[in-house]
């Protein structure tokens, strides 16, 4: 992997957990008896927003993670075998 490749994968690392921690504030907040109808509404339409943001950035990972190996350059082959007697 080169430099922008990792700097890339930090990036996506560390917007995958800044949505995590959202959602899981928001979850915290929904459960709060105090708010509104409205505020519950508006909340749940955010955190479905958000729920789609990190859907999109996992399929971006999972499909860096595929394409990974092969930039490693290990590849598998048939390996010569001999025949002993």
């Amino acid at each position: 992997m080169t430099q922008p490749d990792v700097f890339d994968q930090k990036v996506l690392d560390q917007n995958i957990r800044d949505l995590q921690e959202w959602l899981r504030k928001a979850w915290q907040q929904l459960a709060d008896p105090s708010l509104t109808a409205f505020s519950r509404r508006e909340l749940r339409n955010q955190m479905k927003q958000c729920n789609a943001d990190l859907r999109v950035q996992l399929q971006a990972a999972s499909k860096r993670m595929l394409v990974q190996p092969a930039a490693s350059g290990k590849t598998f082959a048939k390996p010569a075998l001999r025949i002993l007697a």
